[in-house]
């Protein structure tokens, strides 16, 4: 039997020191989904408190980059969230990529349940929206390799994390799929983008997001966020670095890179 608690450790310390791995040992080394969301949950314990949680590989391209079947989901640890403006550092990421997402908070703990979610009953649940940009990184210096079940055992790919300013979710939200995002690099890099680029609809995601927790017999605590995937192709950063992001009615928001 796998020691998933051997896994636990040995990812979290990489995270910690912001330090990557060849793969995780054969005799801890999860096989499924399963095993992986089984490593991911004694994570907390080791990394500090969830402030809200993630979704990877949301397009069909980013599925076949990293070799997984679909998306995965992870958390995202409240001492790597940061507000707009934020600098970030780049020392120990060997991703340097950067994101513009969709987040959603939410309003109240969502426990596990067994019956599929529907788009009216997980509106329901939403209690903000805003812009965020997230900057990925994985423990593992193959993560295109590692596969599905080592990937959601590192908490798919969590690092740091940006977040806009929040706005009260209303009739908007049905037309996320539409937001149109634009990202201006200092270099001159100009990249745009859409919502339909996650899973056709950040909502979708959101769905699919509810119904994979319940999967895993995960809980997801009160106020927790949600950043659903890339609107704009995952856009190379480097050191000095800043990059704006705009999505339209959903805001602004900066950060540099350090």
């Amino acid at each position: 039997m796998n020691n998933f608690s051997e896994a636990a450790q040995h990812l979290a310390k990489h995270w910690l020191d912001r330090e990557h791995t060849q793969a995780l040992p054969q005799d801890c080394r999860p096989a499924t989904r399963a095993e992986g969301y089984a490593v991911q949950a004694l994570w907390p314990a080791l990394a500090g408190k969830v402030g809200g949680w993630k979704i990877a590989a949301t397009s069909l391209a980013g599925q076949r980059h990293i070799g997984v079947s679909g998306p995965l989901a992870g958390p995202v640890f409240a001492s790597r969230v940061h507000a707009d403006g934020a600098s970030l550092p780049l020392a120990g990421n060997r991703m340097r990529v950067a994101e513009c997402e969709v987040v959603f908070t939410f309003r109240q703990a969502i426990d596990p349940r067994p019956e599929p979610w529907t788009r009216e009953q997980v509106l329901a649940e939403v209690g903000s929206v805003m812009p965020g940009i997230e900057v990925p990184d994985s423990r593992f210096l193959a993560f295109e390799r590692a596969g599905e079940a080592q990937l959601i055992a590192d908490c798919a790919c969590c690092n740091d994390m940006v977040l806009g300013q929040p706005l009260p979710p209303g009739e908007r939200l049905n037309d996320l799929a539409n937001l149109a995002v634009r990202a201006q690099m200092s270099d001159g890099r100009m990249l745009e983008g859409i919502g339909s680029h996650v899973l056709g609809d950040p909502v979708q995601a959101l769905i699919w997001f509810f119904d994979e927790m319940s999967s895993a017999g995960q809980r997801i605590a009160a106020g927790q966020f949600l950043t659903t995937g890339a609107c704009v192709t995952p856009i190379p950063v480097e050191p000095g670095q800043t990059l704006q992001a705009d999505f339209g009615w959903l805001g602004a928001m900066k950060v540099r890179f350090v």
